[in-house]
């Protein structure tokens, strides 16, 4: 007898639907599983039988053959041993063929028919509604993550003879209902910016990078507090909408980084990955690619500190996607393209010792060892850098003093009018921030006056600024002046911005 269950393979971040189909015939007891399964789906056979068995339910002596549909997409992972099991029962008389029918079935299965956790289950909940499916068995631990799509109905599995009793009518089980998100418990801890003393002019760079979203390197010696401002980053960081919020829980359910507590990830990421990471976990990629730190931080920040220490080629596969704001990872069975719209911030001493510039403690490399140290960082990578700006020493008086600075909370409030701006500015282009702007964009909205054109003229030949650089100094002055409720960028707008230009590493 033939037996079809719906189920879910995820390609990247999207799903797919597989049929899992099971037919029981007369021969040698044996269970067959083809259409290109990996070994976690070879070994389900064994998982089934035994969860089938300690369920009080009936494994079938003959011959099942189970076709996992379409064969040319490779199933991967547990996630079929819940569907494979009921087509093994609906094939075998012990579930009506019809209880099946429009459901998506998912989950990995005990020996003691207990079901598991499985990752992915957002895209394959979406998949679902897409394709019409209205019902949805997933294990108990992910109902919260796949009741996030809406028009669903979710049905929380714990055991698999829980699920038949259900399918055969005998104590149906209740859909999963959302309960109110506690908005109050899912706030980080970031580092408010009214802790840190002195380093106004950083602070200032901090705005106006989280006002456009443009890239920042930041430059000063051991202890200035580089580190501790680029946590607070995110703190003045708008809050994710709804739409971004699924957009980036998506890649961490694909990634299996949700908190069971925390389906919907609601602050913006914040990913500050050790220099020792490899080519593949910074951009991502693996035999199957997965997403690696650049889509984890997408939508968020992508925080480097010591930068130089990077490996070259690590930091060079970083100049595609600032500029895309997605990644490609091409295998011989395909290509998979992964979003990375994030905010790069870097963090670097000026020289090996750290000292390179300090007005209290003198350097003690050679001259030509600062600047071998300095040009670790491509020129085009630099380039693609909006602000550099220079953190020095905080003085004493400034450390001990009791008056606390500016909050977090402030700056976020005058970093959200001026998103706000650039919402109403780029309602009917595809740019989101200032930094995303085209050439047409920069030229519609970062028109200059007669002193600004004779300003931006000067400079360009003075700094030796490329094309690339020439456009990014006009978009930063766009958002300068949005923070300043300014419709036209002014002289001092365009000064300021040009002061965020570096000639070299160690000079902000």
């Amino acid at each position: 007898m033939l037996a079809r269950v719906q189920s879910c393979a995820v390609i990247g971040l999207d799903g797919v639907i597989v049929e899992v189909e099971v037919d029981t015939s007369q021969g040698l007891p044996k269970v067959i599983v083809v259409g290109l399964p990996d070994a976690a789906v070879q070994e389900s056979r064994e998982r089934v039988q035994s969860a089938i068995k300690n369920s009080q339910l009936s494994f079938p002596r003959k011959h099942i053959t189970v076709n996992l549909a379409p064969a040319s997409v490779r199933k991967a992972g547990p996630v079929y041993d819940l569907p494979i099991a009921l087509g093994v029962l609906a094939a075998s008389d012990q579930l009506p063929g019809s209880s099946l029918q429009g459901a998506l079935i998912l989950g990995e299965l005990s020996l003691d028919g207990s079901v598991r956790h499985v990752r992915g289950v957002l895209p394959m909940a979406a998949l679902a509604r897409e394709r019409g499916i209205r019902r949805l068995f997933v294990p108990a631990e992910d109902a919260a993550e796949a009741a996030l799509i809406p028009d669903i109905e979710v049905f929380p599995v714990r055991h698999l003879a829980e699920l038949v009793g259900h399918l055969n009518g005998l104590a149906p089980l209740a859909p999963y209902q959302p309960q109110a998100p506690d908005e109050t418990s899912e706030e980080p801890s970031y580092t408010d910016l009214q802790e840190v003393k002195g380093q106004e002019h950083t602070k200032r760079a901090l705005e106006v990078a989280a006002a456009g979203r443009h890239n920042l390197l930041m430059v000063g010696p051991p202890g200035a507090g580089k580190t501790l401002m680029a946590r607070a980053l995110p703190g003045i960081l708008p809050r994710l909408s709804v739409e971004e919020a699924l957009d980036v829980t998506r890649i961490y359910s694909v990634s299996d980084r949700l908190q069971a507590s925390r389906p919907l990830i609601r602050t913006r990421p914040y990913r500050a990955p050790h220099h020792t990471i490899s080519h593949a976990g910074l951009v991502g990629g693996g035999t199957w690619p997965q997403p690696g730190e650049i889509s984890l931080a997408h939508r968020g920040v992508l925080f480097l500190d010591e930068i130089v220490e990077f490996a070259p080629r690590v930091l060079e596969v970083l100049r595609q996607p600032l500029e895309d704001k997605q990644v490609t990872i091409s295998r011989a069975q395909g290509a998979l393209t992964f979003p990375a719209s994030f905010q790069l911030v870097g963090a670097m001493n000026p020289c090996p010792c750290g000292y390179y510039g300090d007005p209290l403690r003198a350097c003690s490399c050679p001259a030509s060892t600062v600047t071998r140290y300095q040009k670790r960082l491509s020129g085009p990578l630099l380039d693609r850098i909006d602000i550099h700006v220079e953190v020095p020493r905080v003085d004493y008086e400034k450390l001990s003093e009791a008056r606390l600075g500016e909050p977090s909370a402030v700056v976020r409030q005058r970093v959200e009018a001026a998103r706000g701006l650039q919402a109403q500015r780029f309602a009917k282009s595809r740019a989101l921030h200032n930094a995303d702007m085209t050439l047409a964009d920069v030229r519609k909205f970062c028109q200059l006056d007669a002193e600004g054109s004779s300003l931006i003229k000067a400079a360009t030949q003075q700094m030796q600024l490329t094309a690339r650089a020439y456009h990014r100094v006009l978009k930063l002055s766009r958002t300068i002046a949005d923070l300043a409720g300014a419709a036209q960028i002014a002289p001092q707008h365009l000064a300021e911005a040009l002061q965020y230009r570096a000639r070299t590493v160690g000079v902000a």
